[in-house]
């Protein structure tokens, strides 16, 4: 484009947007065309600026017009206060997650928020630049979609990744964990176990969005990329994991925590571990979004940027209470897991008085 979006999700969408789609697309046909077998698409793009979320946006609606049939994943990066340069972030991500549920198969949440407070807490930088942020965003993607582009065992690609770990079509947003952390330049001298990189893996301090203990793992992959890695043994750590830890994994769908190896380790890593979660806490990331929405929302501010684009104000509803249904049915089904464990316990709980009763009868 010949000015930019100037941070205006409608500018990217409707106007600029429109102007550049046709020779995108030509550049993605041509692409797609010379592919000898077409795993799906991947979309990076930042959810609060103007180019990342409404180009972004469009052409992701438009890639589901066009290969109806193959898998759209996108990396959305979901900004935060403290990693902010523009005041009308709240429009642009909540006018871009509204998309996402409809269009998009996989979203793969990334969290200015967590990112920041990795960079500080855990790798002790007292000033994380946009390049640290960036350093964790690429080694996340790149363990994430490593299991595809390099030999592994067992074999995985975008679509069987969403069949083990979307049970609702529109329950698709995924967080990411890593271990070991390092930051740019940073080297390993120890080696780490399996089973701690598992366990780090899981921690939430550890991952890329903003999630907490509090809610529940719908279902999960855990991606080890090194040599002579045993899958036995990996999802042995698996298990004891979710069993000691059965609180915070959903009950009613069972084996759901699966693995993947991929035997070409990182870069100046020897073993890594990349977990990929669906869990019911993400829904923090959109409330937290909501909120900031509402709040500017009330009083209209900065609402003319985007009405002079040719937008409607109904559109802003209508995205609100996408994203609003989104979050009460991550709750929906955070309540339905807290019965079913409390069915299970009191199930058991009525097994273990069975001997009692038998012997206050003899």
């Amino acid at each position: 484009g010949q000015g930019g979006t100037g941070n205006n999700w409608a500018k990217g969408y409707y106007t600029e947007g429109s102007e550049l789609l046709d020779p995108v697309l030509d550049v993605i046909r041509r692409k797609a065309e010379n592919c000898d077998l077409l795993h799906g698409f991947q979309i990076c793009h930042s959810l609060g600026g103007g180019t990342g979320s409404g180009f972004g946006t469009l052409v992701l609606n438009k890639l589901r017009e066009e290969y109806p049939a193959e898998i759209v994943a996108t990396f959305s990066v979901v900004p935060s206060p403290k990693v902010s340069d523009t005041v009308v972030e709240p429009y642009n991500t909540m006018l871009s997650l509204s998309q996402l549920i409809e269009n998009a198969d996989e979203v793969f949440v990334l969290d200015n928020e967590a990112l920041y407070d990795i960079c500080v807490k855990r790798l002790k930088l007292a000033t994380p630049t946009y390049g640290d942020l960036n350093h964790l965003i690429c080694t996340a993607m790149s363990n994430t979609t490593s299991c595809f582009r390099f030999p592994g065992q067992p074999f995985a690609d975008l679509r069987k990744l969403g069949v083990n770990l979307i049970p609702f079509p529109r329950i698709h947003f995924f967080s990411i964990g890593m271990a070991p952390l390092l930051s740019r330049g940073a080297q390993v001298f120890e080696t780490v176990s399996t089973s701690e990189l598992i366990r780090n893996s899981f921690n939430p301090r550890n991952a890329m969005c903003a999630v907490s203990n509090s809610g529940s793992q719908i279902a999960s992959c855990a991606i080890l990329r090194g040599k002579h890695l045993s899958v036995l043994h990996i999802q042995e750590q698996l298990c004891q994991l979710v069993n000691s830890n059965s609180a915070n994994f959903i009950e009613w769908i069972p084996d759901n925590c699966i693995s993947c190896v991929c035997e070409v380790p990182s870069k100046g890593l020897l073993t890594s571990c990349t977990t990929i979660i669906n869990s019911t806490s993400i829904q923090n990331v959109f409330a937290r979004v909501r909120g900031q929405y509402a709040a500017m929302m009330k009083r209209k501010a900065f609402l003319h940027w985007y009405t002079g684009e040719g937008m409607d104000e109904m559109e802003f509803v209508q995205a609100e209470e996408n994203v609003s249904d989104l979050i009460s049915e991550y709750q929906q089904y955070e309540s339905i897991a807290d019965d079913a464990g409390k069915y299970v316990s009191d199930y058991e709980g009525s097994d273990d008085d069975e001997p009692e009763q038998e012997d206050n009868l003899k």
